[in-house]
């Protein structure tokens, strides 16, 4: 029976606890390595664990896998997550939402800032295709989208934004090593400050380890993460200029 006051991992059968990890250390191939990785699954907290992979990666490297059980528990009930507040509209509700409530085109611009060249996520949400049946903002009726690409300077992009007299802006951010997606969305938003134009506009930031409280905290207006598709934004932009009066 399922208790979500105590909530394990399952693998076979429930609250069996079963997990798979994967690690590497920089340790050389062979059983000490084995036999360390062992030790440090039992130290994380892995009952029984079993190695069932390693590979020898060179210079003194080896990869692992090891299967175990997990004896921590969650209490599901009690996990809040700041989710965005949003009343979802299909492509044609959000063209008629512009029509009937800006009344001028929408001017949206999307970027993958700094030095990050993954634009998979962005091209999802702007390009005139999109992603999984669902239409980019590219094709929206009402909407003005740019999409600049991977690999943007925030002062550029802020300049495009100043130029185009955009009314949103999309960041995409995937690389996150040593937290420098943090560095560069506080940036462009220190930016935006500086020129007086924050206030004047949407700032929405997305990726595989962005989180809508994480958004909020670093000064934008909203996050969205993985399964997110171009009305999930749309909607969410168009409402937003309304309800601030950006319009």
């Amino acid at each position: 029976m399922l208790d979500l006051t105590r909530v394990k991992p399952y693998g076979d059968t429930l609250n069996d606890g079963m997990v798979q990890i994967s690690f590497t250390l920089p340790v050389p191939y062979g059983d000490r390595a084995t036999e360390a990785a062992r030790r440090l699954a039992i130290k994380m907290g892995l009952e029984e664990p079993s190695l069932v992979y390693s590979k020898d990666l060179g210079q003194g490297y080896t990869y692992f896998i090891l299967y175990g059980k997990c004896s921590h528990t969650i209490d599901y009930t009690k996990i809040k997550v700041p989710q965005v507040k949003l009343e979802k509209m299909d492509k044609g509700e959000v063209e008629d939402y512009i029509r009937d409530n800006i009344k001028r085109d929408v001017v949206v611009i999307g970027a993958c800032t700094g030095t990050d060249a993954h634009t998979v996520g962005i091209d999802a949400i702007m390009n005139m295709k999109g992603y999984g049946g669902h239409f980019g903002l590219e094709r929206y009726e009402g909407i003005r989208a740019y999409n600049l690409g991977s690999q943007v300077p925030n002062e550029e992009l802020v300049a495009k934004a100043i130029e185009l007299k955009a009314d949103a802006i999309l960041v995409s951010q995937v690389v996150t090593q040593k937290n420098v997606h943090i560095s560069n969305l506080t940036q462009l938003v220190d930016l935006l400050e500086a020129e007086g134009i924050r206030d004047r506009i949407i700032l929405i930031c997305g990726g595989p380890r962005i989180s809508h409280e994480l958004a909020k905290e670093l000064g934008y207006d909203a996050g969205f993460g993985p399964g997110t598709f171009a009305e999930d934004v749309a909607s969410f932009i168009v409402r937003e200029m309304v309800n601030r009066k950006l319009i």
